[in-house]
């Protein structure tokens, strides 16, 4: 038993009215710990539960991905491209109920030589909803074996990456255990949202559920220096945009005093009415998937227009959203997606 990590797990679950919370180092040698076996699994779950029930700070969440930066693994800066990495933060416990477009959007901006980064885990608690990985293995490309070199090297050839976290982060994939044992998502859970394993230029786009999660992350950033961000209120807590509702979107801006400003994109704006897509069935998904990427229109077409626009105009690939719009759905309808998955695949 760790008595250095038993005081760590006396400050956050002392109660409601005499709980501390724990300083930048702090969350950073109490993670340490846990990820390395120094703290019993009787201290790892204790503190779990207590850390979710006390609400983690800003803080802590950056001590945490000091030291997932200092202990996990990290890509170095791409050979083959002038521009930041784009990576999407999305949720390891995957979806059931509104179909994933994260996919088509990587692939979009992948199309275009803007390189992309994804990363996920296993089947995952509490959720157990459809995984990224199980997504692109239905694009005939497994991911879940493939070594550091090989993502680096997909990176620099065709401008997209998977790391899969059994793989690439097994000291992190143990703790995913706990999430069943305590029957709630920890808040190690929304360090999987901001995890930026990467050396070079990045532009991280997260997706978040409640507003006092976005304000914490952006808080984690600010502490870490991190200054190029989106955060997407989406599908799910994905960076997913919904076509059924005005999205709530955060940005980094240069221009406010914060450092941020918040943009709100409503779908009507620009011409596209219609609903998110449902996730019914698996497999019929992936049909509907394998189709949009091959120029057809299907449930999926609006959603990854709407998407890809968006993300193109915040890569900086467009001026405007109107003119990603337009380059999304030129894109998708000329098979260049099917282009670049091929591409992917060898």
């Amino acid at each position: 038993m760790s008595s250095e990590f038993r005081e760590l797990l006396k400050k956050v679950g002392s109660g409601a009215h005499t709980h501390k919370d724990l300083t930048r180092l702090q969350a950073d040698s109490a993670l340490e710990m846990m990820l390395t076996g120094k703290a019993t699994p009787a201290q790892i779950g204790a503190f779990l539960i207590a850390h979710r029930i006390k609400r983690p700070t800003g803080e802590e969440l950056a001590g945490m991905l000091d030291c997932y930066t200092r202990l996990g693994v990290m890509l170095p800066p791409l050979s083959s491209t002038i521009y930041p990495l784009t990576i999407l933060g999305i949720p390891y416990d995957g979806r059931t109920r509104f179909a994933p477009i994260s996919p088509l959007t990587a692939l979009i901006l992948s199309s275009i030589e803007r390189p992309v980064l994804m990363h996920g885990g296993t089947k995952m608690p509490t959720k157990y909803g459809l995984t990224l990985a199980e997504i692109w293995t239905s694009l005939g490309i497994d991911f879940t074996q493939s070594s550091l070199t090989d993502v680096e090297k997909l990176l620099n050839d065709a401008h997209f990456g998977f790391l899969y976290l059994p793989q690439h982060f097994p000291l992190a994939h143990k703790l995913v255990q706990y999430r069943e044992e305590i029957g709630k998502r920890p808040p190690l859970a929304t360090l999987e949202l901001i995890w930026q394993p990467y050396a070079g230029n990045s532009h991280l786009m997260a997706g978040y559920v409640h507003p006092p999660t976005e304000k914490m992350i952006r808080t984690a950033l600010e502490l870490r220096g991190i200054k190029q961000f989106t955060l997407i209120k989406g599908l799910e807590g994905s960076p997913d945009l919904k076509l059924e509702q005005t999205n709530i979107i955060v940005v980094d801006s240069v221009d406010s005093i914060e450092g941020f400003k918040y943009l709100k994109v409503n779908p009507l704006l620009y011409g596209l009415k219609g609903k998110d897509p449902i996730l019914s069935d698996s497999q019929a998904y992936f049909t509907e998937l394998r189709k949009t990427i091959e120029g057809e229109n299907t449930s999926l077409t609006m959603s990854a227009i709407f998407n890809g626009g968006f993300y193109l105009w915040r890569c900086g690939v467009t001026s405007s959203i109107e003119e990603g719009l337009t380059l999304a759905e030129s894109l998708i309808k000329a098979g260049k997606l099917q282009t670049q998955l091929e591409r992917i695949k060898n």
